[in-house]
């Protein structure tokens, strides 16, 4: 499942985002990288551990405890702290697949990336190239998005980031453990949710038909939730 979050940072969030990575350090971005994807990942990145990687983290963290699209979509149950990349002339990510595990070091704990998330930085109009290509059912989805404005899909999928043939792409990253960790279980759970949402505006929460589709939900995430 592919879900565009629209607006996950406001303008000013954004702005002070990339105003705060101006002023930080980068290092080659294979630092976090498997050892297939070592060998396909050409990009920047701000090292995990850096202040200006962790102040920027709180505020996605903050964004997305707030966002009702990324909580419908995602099922969160533990988020990785985002990291931060960013994509010059000429740099490019090949085709890979995610770390199944990634260990977060500042809670000494593992978590399994079940979706993985991007959420751009940089304005369409600053760079050319650099979209995000995932392969989904349906296709290679090709993917660029407005500034604030993130991306969510499957951390099974097989995905890369085109050439940058004109300017810079920076963006933030991260992965998604879910409490429904199967894929198909949470499109058929976000669509259902998707429809409560209609139903109630509708017909009002007290409508039966407005109850009963609320109690499926939920006893659909007893079943196939983990936590």
């Amino acid at each position: 499942m592919l879900v565009r979050i629209p607006d996950l940072l406001t303008r000013e969030e954004t702005a002070h985002c990339l105003s705060v990575l101006g002023a930080a350090d980068w290092v080659d971005g294979r630092v976090t990288a498997g050892t297939q994807s070592a060998t396909a990942k050409h990009n920047l990145q701000v090292p995990e551990s850096s202040p200006q990687a962790r102040q920027l983290g709180e505020i996605i963290l903050s964004a997305l405890g707030k966002n009702p699209v990324f909580n419908a979509a995602a099922l969160p149950l533990r988020v990785f702290p985002p990291l931060f990349n960013r994509y010059d002339m000429g740099m490019k990510f090949d085709a890979h697949v995610d770390n199944a595990i990634r260990y977060v070091r500042a809670a000494n704990m593992r978590l399994r990336t079940d979706v993985s998330v991007t959420l751009f930085l940089s304005s369409p109009s600053d760079y050319d190239g650099g979209q995000l290509l995932i392969e989904d059912t349906y296709g290679t989805q090709s993917v660029k998005l407005p500034a604030g404005h993130a991306v969510l899909y499957p951390a099974t999928s097989r995905h890369r980031v085109a050439p940058i043939m004109r300017g810079s792409r920076w963006a933030s990253f991260f992965w998604v453990q879910s409490m429904v960790k199967d894929d198909g279980q949470r499109r058929e759970l976000y669509e259902l949710d998707n429809a409560i949402q209609e139903v109630r505006a509708a017909l009002g929460d007290e409508h039966h038909a407005s109850v009963a589709l609320a109690a499926s939900y939920h006893n659909l995430l007893r079943r196939w939730g983990e936590l």
